[in-house]
């Protein structure tokens, strides 16, 4: 690893430390967890809440985030994500990215490492898994000092134990191999690499204390209007997708649920939960207009008219892109996230239980009593 790059990782890892000053009104260090919601996300623009635009300066335009907020917040959608619908769902505030330094106390309901662009390899690059899992540490240990001083923390040191961790990444993984021209079999082999840095990143954080564990697998790549408008030569199943795309998916899914049976096993005292979102998604897809969505396959946000107005030339947020009037008639907002009207009901799925294995209650990990905490 280069000079530079150290140097870079060096100073993403301390511009941190700004946003861990002792808060007015935060969680003691001594204090108890009471079962609220405490929540680490590790992942990609699927949950990014922000991290990209706070920790690159990257900016994410209007029309981003005009459905709800009514301005961008460096969401890659109109409005809320999925993971913003799950937070809602347990009566807690958006996650806030980890690299946002003007978040000054608000971590009280844990930190979002999430960040656009975000893979499992490769492995020391910014924002790989590897890298989220490094600020995580940093973000535990500096808490840590600090309640060892008798400061008050956002996040009192046994709530790392109760809290919920989140993992939603390999998308990328799975998009960046397709693009650099390998054929699909190359793809493939390299799946148990992605599972392998998955394993580890849950193991390490298991090895600190975490025992809540919240895994989504991949959506189906192969109906990103994205995918469908650069590959030239299309191999469509029967709802217009590409079907090698969502096959290496699938692949990668089988193998990501095989982990999270195995880690079950081999980590005492842990609870691991793997939601099915290809499913969900497909599904959408598949049946759109019984969830009231035309043209399943049309960017909302993009260039270029049908059959997918995606142009990666004018993409969404840039000079010459329109966005259409109604988003929530549309499930890709720009040609590779989601609208927020999709959002919400493939949130809604995900709280059923009827696609995580096993079915458990997003709710569960907080409505149990939890034993007193201990002071340090």
């Amino acid at each position: 690893m280069s000079a530079s790059l150290l140097s870079l990782l060096r100073l993403l890892l301390l511009f941190s430390v700004v946003s861990l000053a002792p808060p007015r009104s935060a969680a003691s260090g001594c204090g108890g967890g009471g079962g609220r919601p405490v929540v680490f996300n590790f992942g990609d623009s699927n949950s990014d809440t922000g991290g990209l635009a706070a920790g690159l300066g990257f900016p994410v335009n209007p029309p981003n985030g005009r459905s709800f907020f009514g301005r961008s917040t460096g969401r890659l959608c109109d409005g809320r994500l999925v993971i913003d619908f799950l937070c809602q769902s347990l009566n807690t505030s958006f996650l806030i990215p980890y690299l946002d330094s003007l978040a000054g106390s608000k971590f009280t309901n844990g930190a979002n490492f999430a960040v656009v662009g975000s893979s499992t390899l490769p492995k020391y690059v910014p924002f790989s898994l590897n890298i989220q899992v490094m600020q995580f540490l940093h973000f535990k240990g500096r808490i840590t000092e600090l309640a060892s001083a008798g400061s008050e923390v956002p996040v009192s040191v046994d709530e790392f134990t109760q809290a919920l961790y989140m993992v939603d990444i390999g998308q990328n993984d799975l998009a960046d191999s397709f693009s650099k021209n390998l054929t699909y079999s190359e793809v493939i082999n390299t799946v148990p690499s992605i599972i392998g840095e998955i394993k580890t990143a849950i193991k390490t954080l298991y090895d600190q204390g975490a025992r809540n564990f919240w895994v989504h697998n991949t959506g189906p790549l192969g109906c990103l209007p994205q995918k469908l408008s650069l590959v030239e030569k299309k191999d469509l199943d029967e709802n217009g997708c590409l079907s090698s795309y969502n096959s290496a998916a699938r692949i990668f899914n089988e193998g990501l649920l095989k982990l999270c049976q195995e880690m079950r096993s081999e980590l005492a005292d842990a609870t691991i939960t793997h939601v099915d979102i290809y499913a969900i998604k497909y599904d959408l897809i598949a049946n759109a207009s019984k969830y009231g969505f035309s043209s399943p396959l049309m960017t909302c946000c993009g260039n270029g008219g049908p059959p997918y107005n995606y142009n990666i030339r004018v993409t969404c947020g840039t000079p010459g892109c329109e966005a259409c009037s109604n988003g929530s008639q549309h499930i890709s907002w720009d040609g590779i996230h989601y609208t927020e009207a999709a959002n919400s009901i493939i949130a809604s799925k995900i709280l059923s239980t009827a696609y995580s294995t096993p079915r458990t209650p997003l709710n569960f990990f907080f409505r149990r009593r939890h034993a007193r905490v201990k002071c340090i």
